[in-house]
């Protein structure tokens, strides 16, 4: 088959590679759809150490069922999925708990950090386990579709911050993530819905997500104004969708006391935190990893209309000319948001 495959940091190369082995608990999907993740944006030049070449990458993806293990059931050639971007074991300690996101052994789609290898969706195959798929529904397409897993992060942030109608948010970071994020408190009837940016365009598309105030992280007055819309108090919940030093930190201090910082963002592995304000406003830093059981409310959104999907989706591209896209993606050019890939 055909794939896109990272042969050394900063080369992509479309070529042959061999098809998928299917194991019995697998099914074999043609793909029809791939997003580019900012994640793989950042995989392809090494800094993430996630993406050790050579590999496929790829996880935000739809496609057609083409070939079904021999103990899989409940599913059919034909059918028309989605599936998680977490592959994990059923008989996981965290898995039973609820929290198959934090398993021991999970596994990201196109992912290689040097302890486990997993080949990706930019292909025109990928097998995945029986267990992480979900049907499309029969008004959305695939090109939607493959969106379902970033909004489905998206929401493990929301639902993990307990937000409650009336309550104010920040989103500090307004790439995919926080606009979603943005429109995702909207539907829990977060107010205000504070947006925090430093790209005045990714700003200005926030309020059309549903943010009803929005701010330039370089802006020195900006802790002062998120005070100001908030009663005098700072924010219930603030969001961050970067994962860097300074927005870490504007997001503690965006916090009222008592209220709950959720971290969505980990560009660095290591920031440093003002941990006397954490401790003396008793804040909670809650960590949001992923996807835990999303997808279908995601899915649901989207048939309903609730959460629409086009307006982010920039391109839809062959797969023959994904490098192409990778640089464009990775040299920031101006209004481009997400590129889904198509075999």
């Amino acid at each position: 088959m055909k794939a896109l495959v990272l042969d050394n940091y900063m080369e992509l190369n479309y070529r042959d590679v061999p098809d998928p082995q299917l194991e019995v608990d697998e099914v074999l999907i043609r793909v029809k759809a791939c997003g580019i993740c900012g994640s793989d944006v950042h995989g392809m030049d090494g800094s993430s150490g996630r993406r050790i070449p050579p590999l496929v990458m790829g996880h935000e993806a739809a496609g057609v069922i083409s070939a079904i293990g021999a103990a899989v059931t409940g599913w059919e050639v034909g059918d028309r999925v989605t599936f998680d971007s977490t592959i994990y074991p059923l008989d996981d300690w965290y898995t039973r708990k609820g929290h198959y996101n934090l398993s021991d052994n999970r596994k990201v789609l196109g992912v290689s950090t040097g302890h486990y290898r997993k080949e990706g969706a930019f292909a025109e195959f990928v097998a995945v386990p029986a267990h992480i798929l979900y049907r499309i529904p029969d008004n959305v397409t695939f090109e939607q579709a493959a969106m379902t897993e970033p909004v489905a992060v998206a929401l493990h942030a929301v639902n993990i911050s307990g937000i409650r109608p009336g309550e104010s948010a920040v989103v500090i970071g307004t790439g995919t993530i926080g606009l979603f994020v943005v429109k995702l408190l909207q539907i829990a009837g977060a107010f205000p819905i504070i947006a925090v940016e430093r790209d005045e365009e990714k700003l200005k598309l926030a309020k059309s997500f549903g943010a009803t105030d929005l701010l330039l992280s370089s802006d020195s007055l900006v802790t002062g104004t998120i005070e100001a819309l908030t009663n005098n108090r700072k924010a219930d919940v603030a969001f961050e969708a970067v994962g860097i030093q300074e927005t870490v930190n504007l997001c503690i201090k965006s916090l009222r006391k008592g209220g709950r910082a959720i971290l969505i963002g980990n560009l660095m592995p290591e920031v440093t935190i003002p941990l006397q304000q954490v401790v003396t406003s008793e804040l909670s830093l809650l960590g949001s990893c992923a996807i835990n059981g999303e997808y279908e409310t995601v899915l649901e959104l989207m048939r309903s209309g609730k959460i629409e999907v086009d307006g982010m989706i920039s391109a839809v591209a062959p797969l023959s000319e994904g490098a192409e896209w990778f640089r464009r993606l990775y040299n920031k050019e101006s209004g481009l948001r997400k590129v889904i890939l198509v075999p």
